[in-house]
């Protein structure tokens, strides 16, 4: 897996995930196999059945997790610049040819949310905007064709 960058309150909030998926979630479910196991025949015992594949799903879910911390790059508040678009950036835009104007905060993959109005650093705008700097124009593919957009402000 390769590196990516996140935010530390990206890093911590995957960090809290993991951690309860580890001491919470795997103690409910040898609790459930304990308890489907006392039922007797594991042949014909579907809530045994029922909780190994929760025990399954729960483990790939765990690797999962461990991955992406493992390769995590954190970009800690500090390090974030002013001066050019990156991980960690708030940016206010603007779509060229309109007065429509959107703030947007540059994140990890993992930590994108549209409602929070956080992008990924992979989407095509995320994409597109990273290392312009304030007055730079810069061009998104997108279905309905190119679109323009200008660097009005970077912030944290």
């Amino acid at each position: 897996m390769a590196k990516k960058q996140m935010s530390r309150e990206g890093f911590d909030k995957l960090q809290q995930e993991l951690t309860y998926l580890i001491t919470v979630k795997r103690a409910e479910i040898a609790q459930k196999l304990k308890e489907a196991r006392s039922y007797g025949d594991l042949s014909e015992n579907a809530e045994y059945d029922e909780a190994k594949n929760e025990q399954a799903i729960l483990e790939g879910k765990i690797s999962e997790l461990q991955a992406m911390v493992d390769n995590a790059v954190i970009v800690e508040d500090d390090s974030i610049s002013l001066d050019e678009i990156g991980v960690g950036s708030v940016i206010t835009i603007r779509r060229v040819g309109t007065d429509k104007i959107e703030q947007l905060k540059i994140v990890g993959t993992n930590e994108a949310n549209v409602k929070e109005k956080k992008i990924s650093d992979e989407s095509p705008i995320g994409k597109a905007a990273m290392k312009k700097k304030v007055g730079d124009v810069f061009i998104v593919e997108a279905p309905v064709g190119e679109l323009k957009f200008e660097v009005l402000e970077i912030s944290k």
